[in-house]
């Protein structure tokens, strides 16, 4: 499996002099597959960042969080996360519908480490994990292209302090975001949307 680099790559490679050392990391890092070690190490994230391009190729880079383990490994070669309640701009799962070419970047920032998944997105409105999410809108496969680890040298570790109380979870009600109640945002709310229940949920600012 290779990365595939592309011209402007190949241009700094060779100003650095660095082609030999990427051809040897593409040929021994490099995999079409997700490994054992790789399906343990995401499924233990409680995070990950996501790129997306437009049809123009305009990209953009979104965070991706929920309890550990939320980044299925459904097999070696395929990656499920949920899409939970947003800000309703739906700009990287509008990328995924018009371009399905994705960078994934998970990271341990305790013990350092990172590894990058590349590959195709899909989304299926009637996708059979959808019911394994609470709350979730939406399951976003991926089809990988490569996976491949990264230098750690330059994560800054951080220690968990407190996951996000937002995230769904069984038999328990999602707190409203703060900011849906504000007067610039509760007029234009989804019809459904929980933060138009008088009283229906706790309301917390983050």
């Amino acid at each position: 499996m290779s990365i595939g680099f592309n011209s402007g790559s190949r241009r700094l490679q060779d100003r650095f002099d660095t082609r030999r050392l990427a051809d040897r990391i593409d040929g021994l890092l490099v995999s079409d597959a997700i490994s054992e070690g790789d399906r343990r190490f995401i499924q233990a994230r409680d995070m990950f960042f996501l790129a997306t391009a437009d049809a123009e190729g305009r990209p953009t880079c979104s965070y991706k969080g929920g309890e550990p383990g939320f980044v299925a490994v459904l097999d070696s070669r395929t990656l499920a996360f949920p899409s939970y309640d947003g800000n309703g701009m739906y700009l990287s799962a509008g990328n995924v519908l018009v371009n399905p070419d994705v960078g994934m970047l998970f990271i341990d920032f305790e013990k350092g480490h990172r590894l990058r998944v590349e590959g195709t997105a899909s989304i299926d409105p009637a996708d059979p994990l959808g019911g394994d999410y609470p709350e979730a809108q939406f399951v976003v496969r991926v089809k990988a292209r490569a996976v491949y680890p990264n230098c750690p040298r330059y994560i800054h570790r951080y220690r968990l302090v407190r996951r996000s109380r937002f995230v769904p979870e069984p038999g328990s009600m999602t707190p409203v975001p703060e900011w849906k109640c504000s007067d610039w945002a509760a007029d234009v709310l989804p019809a459904r949307d929980p933060a138009r229940e008088p009283g229906g949920r706790q309301v917390l600012g983050r």
